[in-house]
């Protein structure tokens, strides 16, 4: 697998709460020169990338980030606004206190809301499997593909813990045909990303593809 090959692949992300306008403008400077799948950032630079970069730009950002414990209607509502400044694909954050109360059908209407608001713009959503039990995470793979979702992904990167091979072989067994996965937080060595994008994920968000791959 080439350089190249893995970067087609990398959600290029910066969601740091205290990142300046310098750091997201050299983000997406990087991700145009490597040509990434799309950069993900905060929800209130999603404009002013969309203003500088241009309509053809890719910008993922992400909706009730870290905690995702917002009400629906904000999660709605903020998607609705990232997508008219210009937002590309929407990573959203479920409710884990509904998981933990077994209200999943809650957790399977908001991410049927969610998707849509998004209409034909990706949906990811972050399950944070950190936090889940392997019923849990196998029940949400089965909402997940039930609701129209693009995509499952593994975390925000700001849990207790990140991204899990084992993970991802459970999503692949127990997900839709046409759901893909998204592997996110502690992903930083090449070889890592290698291991991941052969186990079957279609995107993997970081911020270390872009410093590792670019210099080789």
């Amino acid at each position: 697998m080439t350089n190249e090959e893995i970067l087609r692949h990398i959600d290029h992300t910066l969601l740091r709460a205290v990142a300046p306008w310098a750091e997201i403008d050299q983000l997406c400077t990087e991700a145009v020169f490597y040509k990434t799948a799309s950069v993900c950032v905060p929800p209130s630079y999603v404009k002013r990338i969309h203003d500088k970069f241009g309509s053809g730009f890719n910008i993922c950002t992400v909706i009730g980030f870290p905690l995702g414990y917002s009400v629906s209607a904000a999660k709605i509502r903020e998607a609705e606004a990232a997508l008219a400044e210009g937002a590309g694909e929407i990573d959203m954050v479920i409710n884990l206190g509904d998981v933990k109360n077994g209200a999943f059908d809650k957790v399977q209407d908001e991410i049927v809301a969610l998707k849509k608001t998004a209409g034909n713009k990706i949906l990811k959503v972050i399950v944070e499997t950190c936090y889940l039990t392997q019923e849990e995470k196998i029940r949400l793979c089965e909402i997940v593909t039930l609701s129209g979702a693009d995509f499952i992904k593994t975390s925000t990167g700001f849990g207790s813990g990140g991204a899990a091979l084992e993970d991802v072989l459970l999503f692949k067994e127990h997900i839709g045909q046409d759901v893909k996965i998204k592997a996110s937080g502690g992903i930083k060595t090449r070889e890592d990303l290698v291991k991941f994008l052969s186990a079957g994920c279609e995107r993997i968000g970081t911020s270390s593809a872009v410093a590792l791959l670019g210099k080789t």
